[in-house]
């Protein structure tokens, strides 16, 4: 196989064995701890413009299916596993990870000490790295000031939201869904529930949403810095109140930005599915899928509205939170399970309730 060299902004520099496309690829690199879930970690935006790295020392051993999709195309710039399965062996199995990574044109290397690289962002945070092309040779004191003079990414959620809205039809609740790079797992928990969907773009104006008649508002999960999706935030201010709101992961961020509160950046993120949240209401431990580098700053919300629902229990940030005032919600974590655990996919049906219980105070109004 033909070699590629991992470097960091650090000089850092891993050799293993490439896979996937042959091209070189610039990202910052991060790592997920997720045992399964592979395929869906690949397929989530909220990696937009990420090298991935997998903990787990064995991945691709059950190949890719047409099922387990979390987006049409993957946005990630590169995967870096300890070892890859050349033969998969799953009954659901139609590729490689391989073959899906070369069709997708994403780059990928094995054969590194995943450890190694894992310690290192532990220690120093997600840092700006290239894969280099397949085989080629290249100058690595170049290449690291190169990675040195590189801006971070900014405004992920413009490339990974829908460009026009689309219909996901049902007979229930009627839901408007702003993508700020949704998970088709999110979608999939609505249409169980025979919400009657309609999925619109990131910066939908608050009048154009309201126009739709929704019962209920889910702000989806996405990639990036919550602070500059500054046209959301004006747009949910018009919108508290008005109708209940549910968000995950940025749109709980998004949401809280809203009501005054502040978001900061965490040094590594949260990343896999098998992180401890507490919830406070019930006293449940809850075992939940997450993925993101930002989180909303505990000492933010003196003044708003808001109160803590749910905390982690790795380092204590804020994992959800609820309005004192309106029938609106949100958590850090993935209810949706895509993939990961299904502790907390109650929280749709909480949802429910709340569209249910606006609708009786509406009519008996």
């Amino acid at each position: 196989m033909k070699k590629r060299l991992l470097i960091l902004e650090d000089g850092t520099v891993f050799q293993g064995e490439a896979f996937g496309s042959d091209r070189a690829s610039q990202g910052e690199v991060v790592f997920t701890t997720g045992m399964t879930g592979y395929q869906e970690s690949i397929t989530d935006p909220s990696f937009y413009g990420q090298i991935v790295t997998f903990t787990y020392p064995l991945i691709g051993n059950y190949g890719i299916n047409s099922d387990d999709f979390e987006a049409i195309s993957p946005v990630i710039r590169g995967v870096v596993v300890r070892e890859l399965t050349k033969l998969p062996s799953n009954f659901r199995s139609e590729t490689t990870l391989d073959e899906y990574l070369k069709e997708h044109d994403i780059p990928g290397i094995e054969g590194i000490d995943t450890r190694k690289l894992t310690r290192i962002i532990r220690s120093k945070g997600a840092v700006r790295a290239m894969l280099t092309a397949a085989g080629e040779e290249v100058n690595v004191e170049e290449i690291v000031n190169q990675l040195k003079e590189t801006p971070y990414l900014r405004d992920h959620v413009k490339h990974v939201s829908t460009k026009v809205p689309f219909p996901s039809p049902g007979r229930g609740k009627r839901v408007v869904l702003m993508d700020f790079g949704m998970k088709n797992g999110i979608l999939r928990e609505l249409n169980k529930r025979d919400c009657d969907v309609l999925v619109v773009p990131y910066n939908t104006p608050a009048e154009k949403i309201l126009n739709f008649h929704p019962e209920g508002i889910l702000l989806s999960n996405g990639p990036g810095n919550p602070s500059d999706v500054t046209e959301a935030i004006e747009t949910l201010k018009q919108l508290i109140g008005k109708v209940p709101m549910f968000g995950i992961c940025l749109g709980h961020q998004l949401l809280a930005l809203a009501c005054g509160a502040k978001s900061r950046k965490l040094p590594f993120g949260h990343r896999g599915a098998n992180h401890p949240v507490k919830n406070l209401q019930t006293g449940i431990v809850e075992i939940t899928s997450q993925n993101h580098g930002y989180v909303i700053d505990e000492n933010s919300l003196e003044g708003t509205d808001l109160e803590i629902t749910h905390v982690s229990l790795n380092d204590g940030t804020i994992e959800g939170l609820r309005h004192k005032k309106y029938p609106v919600f949100s958590v850090q974590f993935h209810p949706e399970a895509s993939p990961g655990p299904e502790d907390s996919n109650y929280l749709f049906d909480e949802f429910i309730k709340l569209m249910e219980q606006a609708g009786e105070v509406k009519q008996h109004a």
